[in-house]
């Protein structure tokens, strides 16, 4: 085994006496046999420790080929930053192995200062870190090698039970608890900081089971008693009824959210001309894109007006509160409105809802789901038909009156009537048998009936006054087939009759 060597270094005092130092250095020979000198520590005992596991340290590199010693990782775990840095840049410890060493804490601050780099908004870059760091830290877990699945589920499930102070957490936020570890542990791999996501085969919960805040598309006459309750009303958080009025009306015909709104300036509207359009910036939309959306030519003109002289760089709603204070705002309205904030099935009508009735809007409507997807800028259509897609209760009773009514009552109906279909009576099986008689006379081999038989025949049943028998029916003789109709067959009197009695043809109207 190769050795090393202990050493502390001299210096010259202030009064110019040679002094010695108070740190110890280590000298050893790298994986390359070139000769590497160290800070150590001022006890020597800890020292010479540093010395002996670094010789360990290089000759495990040398005989598995740069590989590290797993039984060194807790004590390379807790060695200074600088005496990691520097065997790695010796090449005794991987860039991964060194990061790994490198508290949690240390990465999660890295991790959000990534998320903020590649484009995330400084508050969902912060709510992914803390999410995160809650659940690393709640479970104990002080560097990446500790990270647990069952620890982090436990850690989780501890937090969705119920106690007397408060209700457990929801599926939900259980499953954004999960996505923001997963996050974190992905982008440790990516980043070379790990080997591998200890937590990548974790799924979330079924939200399905534990809605919430499931919230719910408003009514039109809903819609109208909130707009004239805004209209009418005093000033809320600061904000005129008036202004409320237009911020209702823009998010109900675009589906813009409280944040887009919120950053909308004179400049982001362009009301002239025959196709008027909103745009939000890309810094301010949830898919971090420029989006240009259409404008109702009514609501261009209202805008107009509201607008009015504004600065192009003034904000449209310059009152609009907060994202805390923007839903008391909207319960007050709903409460002068008479319209319940969470109904009979536990669906709320928060702010947000005005997005939902939107989407809902459009698909009612008929609007194709990928126009619909467009304009709501899902990513998915999957999110805009099952997420954001409401069907009332009343829309679908409408929708049940297509179906038969199969009551005893109605079918009595019918039949009194004669609107229940091709009932048998005397005339229609006159007619079958008349029809069949002169086939089967024939033989087998009497041709089928002819034009102005058929009109005979339709005459008999439209007229029960006229004997199925008197009528002239063709077909007891032997003739020349009529052009475009087959030759007939003994079968014909059966088909007939189990054709019309499967309901397939009406004979009235045959």
């Amino acid at each position: 085994m190769a050795a090393y060597r202990l050493f502390k270094t001299t210096y010259k005092n202030t009064n110019g006496e040679t002094a010695e130092a108070a740190k110890w250095y280590c000298e050893f020979r790298d994986h390359n046999a070139t000769t590497r000198r160290l800070p150590a520590f001022t006890s020597k005992a800890a020292s010479e420790e540093l010395g002996r596991n670094i010789v360990k340290l290089v000759e495990y590199h040398k005989a598995t080929g740069g590989q590290t010693d797993p039984a060194l990782s807790r004590w390379l775990t807790d060695l200074p930053r600088q005496t990691r840095a520097k065997l790695m840049d010796i090449g005794l410890l991987s860039r991964e192995r060194a990061a790994s060493c490198k508290f949690l804490v240390e990465h999660l601050n890295d991790f959000k200062a990534f998320l903020t780099a590649n484009g995330q908004t400084p508050k969902h870059a912060g709510l992914v870190h803390s999410r995160a760091k809650r659940v690393l830290h709640g479970c104990g877990f002080k560097h990446h090698s500790e990270i647990s699945p069952s620890k982090v589920m436990g850690f989780l499930s501890d937090l969705r039970k119920d106690t007397d102070a408060k209700r457990g957490m929801s599926s939900q936020t259980f499953n954004f608890y999960i996505s923001a570890v997963k996050q974190f542990c992905r982008w440790m791999v990516k980043d070379r900081r790990a080997h591998e996501n200890p937590v990548a085969h974790l799924d979330g919960l079924n939200v399905q089971t534990d809605r919430r805040h499931d919230r719910r598309a408003l009514t039109t006459a809903e819609l109208h008693k909130l707009l004239d309750a805004a209209r009418g009303g005093e000033l809320v958080q600061g904000m005129a009824g008036a202004e409320r009025v237009m911020l209702y009306r823009l998010a109900l015909e675009t589906g813009l959210r409280a944040g887009e709104l919120r950053s909308l300036t004179r400049s982001s509207f362009r009301l002239n001309g025959d196709k008027p359009t909103v745009i939000v910036q890309a810094q301010y939309s949830k898919r971090r894109r420029e989006d240009t959306l259409p404008l109702r030519p009514e609501l261009a003109e209202t805008l107009k007006a509201y607008l009015g002289l504004m600065a192009p760089a003034a904000t449209a709603f310059p009152t609009m509160p907060g994202e805390t204070k923007v839903a008391s705002m909207f319960r007050v309205d709903l409460e002068e409105a008479g319209i319940v904030y969470r109904d009979d099935d536990g669906r709320v009508a928060d702010f947000h809802s005005l997005r939902h009735t939107f989407v809902s809007n459009l698909t009612r409507g008929g609007v194709h789901p990928k126009t619909a997807q467009a304009l709501a800028r899902h990513s998915t259509i999957t999110l805009t038909m099952d997420r954001y897609s409401h069907s009332l209760m009343e829309e679908q009773v409408e929708a049940l009156a297509v179906l038969p009514d199969l009551s005893e009552a109605a079918r009595q109906v019918a039949v009194s009537t004669g609107t229940n279909g091709p009932e048998m009576g005397s005339s229609d099986l006159a007619f079958c048998l008349a029809l069949s008689g002169g086939f089967l006379a024939s033989g087998g081999s009497a041709n089928r009936r002819s034009e102005g038989a058929a009109s005979a025949s339709r005459d008999t049943i439209k007229n029960p006054g006229i004997e199925a028998e008197s009528a002239s029916i063709p077909g007891s003789e032997t003739q020349e087939a009529s052009p475009g109709f087959e030759p007939g067959d003994n079968g014909f009197a059966n088909r007939c009759l189990t054709t019309w009695l499967r309901g397939q043809v009406d004979w009235r109207t045959w």
